[in-house]
C-alpha cells in the first residue's frame, strides 16, 4: 500500500514549506536614512547616533537596516550626500534669483546662516570631521566647488562697488568661515535669534549697503 503525506502528491516525501505571512524589507529608502539620523542627531547630539540607534527608528532590525548601511562611515556617506546637496541646490537657487550683486551676497549669507543653525547637532558632518578618508575626499571634492559658488558671488559683489577685497578668494574664505562658526556658538534658549545674527553680518560684511534686504527665498 502506498503512504501519502496530507497537502502532498503521493510519493512525496516532504510538503511544500509553508510560505510566510510577510516578507522582511529587503532594501531601505536612504533619504529614510538620512532623516532618522538627522533626527537622533537633533534630539540626542552627534556621539549618540548608531547603527542600532538608527534601525530602532526605522522600526526595523539591524539585520534588515545591514542591506542598506552596514558601518556609522557609510551612515555618514548618506546622511554627507543628502547635507551638501541640499545646501548646494538652495544656495544655487538663490544665486539665480537674484541678479543685483549686492541682494544675491545678503540673501546667501543669510541662507547660509539659517543653514548653520539648523545644522548645528550635525555639524561634525558638514565640516567633514571625523570621516573616513573615502568620504572625506567626497566631502572635499564638494567644499572647493561650494566655495567657488561663494566666490563669484563675491567677486560680483566687489566689481559692482559693495565691498572692497585685495584678494576675493581670502574675502570669501573670512566670510564663509564667520557665517559657518554661527553653528558652533549659537544657542536658541538665549541670545540674538538667527535673523538678528544675519543682520550683524550683513552690516560688516556691506557697512554701507543701502538697498533692500531680501530673506533667503528664491523666487
Amino acid at each position: 500500500m502506498t503512504r501519502t503525506t496530507t497537502g502532498s502528491r503521493s510519493g512525496d516525501r516532504t510538503a511544500p514549506a509553508k510560505r510566510p505571512v510577510g516578507r522582511p524589507k529587503l532594501r531601505i529608502d536612504p533619504d529614510e536614512v538620512a532623516a532618522v539620523a538627522i533626527r537622533l542627531y537633533d534630539e540626542h547630539g552627534f556621539d549618540a547616533v548608531s547603527i542600532e540607534a538608527v534601525a530602532e527608528g526605522l522600526d526595523v532590525s539591524r539585520a534588515t537596516l545591514y542591506r542598506t548601511v552596514r558601518s556609522l562611515d557609510e551612515l555618514h556617506n548618506i546622511l554627507l550626500e543628502r547635507i551638501l546637496s541640499t545646501v548646494e541646490n538652495r544656495a544655487g537657487k538663490i544665486l539665480s534669483a537674484h541678479d543685483e550683486p549686492g541682494t544675491a551676497l545678503i540673501a546667501l549669507i543669510r541662507f547660509q546662516i539659517d543653514a548653520s543653525v539648523r545644522m548645528r547637532n550635525y555639524v561634525g558632518v558638514y565640516f567633514g570631521w571625523g570621516l573616513s578618508p573615502e568620504v572625506y575626499d567626497k566631502w572635499r571634492s564638494w567644499a572647493g566647488g561650494y566655495e567657488q559658488l561663494w566666490t563669484e558671488a563675491v567677486k560680483s559683489a566687489v566689481e559692482a562697488g559693495y565691498l572692497e577685497s585685495d584678494d576675493v578668494r581670502t574675502t570669501t574664505r573670512l566670510i564663509l568661515g564667520m557665517v559657518n562658526w554661527v553653528s558652533r556658538w549659537y544657542s536658541s534658549a538665549s541670545g540674538p535669534t538667527p535673523d538678528d545674527i544675519a543682520n550683524s553680518a550683513i552690516k560688516l560684511v556691506l557697512p554701507n549697503w543701502s538697498g533692500p534686504t531680501p530673506d533667503s527665498s528664491a523666487s
